[in-house]
């Protein structure tokens, strides 16, 4: 099982990053979250089989048809998710990372 919070820039949010990276990270059955930050970034956590988690992330670098994707930052995950796969509301600070 792998555990990675990425980090996602360039323009990805208003372009339905959040709703298409909820129906990704299903159709792979991970765990996780994700949401937009106050930066302009977007921020998700994917839990699950390496491959999986891997898929994510590659497909994250591209991300929905509008997006524009410019970095993708990976971290360990250092939380252990809730089941299933869900939209969290934005963060408020700009320094949470």
């Amino acid at each position: 099982m792998a555990c990675v919070r990425v980090v996602i820039h360039g323009r990805v949010q208003g372009v339905w990053f959040r709703g298409w990276t909820v129906e990704e990270a299903r159709a792979r059955g991970l765990n996780g979250w994700v949401r937009n930050r106050r930066d302009g970034t977007v921020e998700a956590l994917f839990q699950g089989a390496d491959p999986a988690v891997a898929s994510m992330i590659e497909a994250c670098r591209q991300g929905p048809p509008a997006a524009r994707v410019i970095e993708l930052e990976e971290f360990p995950g250092e939380e252990t998710p809730s089941a299933g796969f869900h939209q969290r509301p934005s963060t408020s600070s700009k320094t949470h990372i």
